[in-house]
């Protein structure tokens, strides 16, 4: 099977495996180019209430496919950063399942998501250093926003790769999993968070990016939603909350709710 981005829905949750075992998992040029537009179907997908990302096998993301920078009229570096903010920008909680390495512009794919659930051995690492490449910009700051200037001047500055005990200390990961175990813990997460209000999830992912602007926005969707007079209710009850707060399409401008 050639290099590609596989991609299933069900029951919730949209899983995309980056395929391409055969160089760990690397992402060619067509693979960073693809990557915007599938994210934007799945945004627009009323099923889709989470998103994970992971790699075939046992690597997550090697990088790019040094081949590709050789590759005239390439320019591998903006591919990836489209990529990286289609996927911070997407309007739904994301999680990153890593196995393996998560190297390069896998790091950056993975710092791109929400959270970061690692199998035990995994290995992480910002390389560009090693190919004399300007790291960009955006992805700089995001990594300085994660993991803290040191720790992202430390992995920039060496592109030496850490651990899993190093990448949970420093924030790079939110949970680490024995082996064999990743999976079951990500399905497990993925269906509490759909148990919750997508209302919550979504004003607090705009918050937590910097989002300024929204406030009285996010405050008139509360007053409109009904999903707070439903928490309490459900909460006073000892049932499960039914909210009805969806997302409008991505394109859009915001959200919409449903009766």
């Amino acid at each position: 099977m050639e290099p590609q981005l596989l991609h299933t829905v069900a029951d919730g949750i949209a899983t995309v495996v980056i395929h391409h075992p055969a160089k760990r998992n690397a992402m060619t040029a067509r693979m960073w180019r693809e990557l915007p537009p599938l994210l934007g179907v799945l945004a627009d997908d009323p099923a889709v209430r989470v998103l994970v990302l992971t790699g075939e096998g046992a690597t997550f993301c090697a990088g790019a496919d040094i081949s590709s920078l050789r590759e005239p009229g390439q320019d591998p570096s903006s591919l990836a950063v489209a990529a990286e903010e289609a996927l911070a920008a997407f309007p739904k909680p994301t999680l990153a399942a890593v196995r393996g390495y998560c190297v390069g512009g896998g790091c950056q794919l993975a710092a791109a998501c929400d959270l970061r659930f690692a199998e035990e051995g995994a290995r992480f690492g910002v390389t560009p250093a090693r190919l004399g490449i300007v790291y960009p910009e955006s992805s700089t700051r995001r990594l300085a926003s994660l993991v803290g200037p040191a720790t992202a001047k430390y992995l920039l500055f060496s592109a030496e790769l850490i651990e899993t005990e190093r990448a949970l200390r420093t924030g790079l990961v939110d949970e680490v999993l024995p082996e064999g175990e990743l999976g079951k813990r990500v399905a497990e997460f993925a269906r509490v968070l759909l148990s919750r209000s997508r209302l919550t999830q979504a004003a607090a992912k705009e918050f937590a990016s910097g989002r300024t602007d929204r406030a009285a926005y996010w405050a008139a969707q509360a007053r409109g939603s009904g999903d707070t007079a439903e928490g309490v209710a459900a909460f006073l009850e000892r049932r499960e909350p039914r909210f009805s707060w969806t997302y409008g399409p991505a394109g859009a401008g915001g959200a919409v709710t449903e009766g």
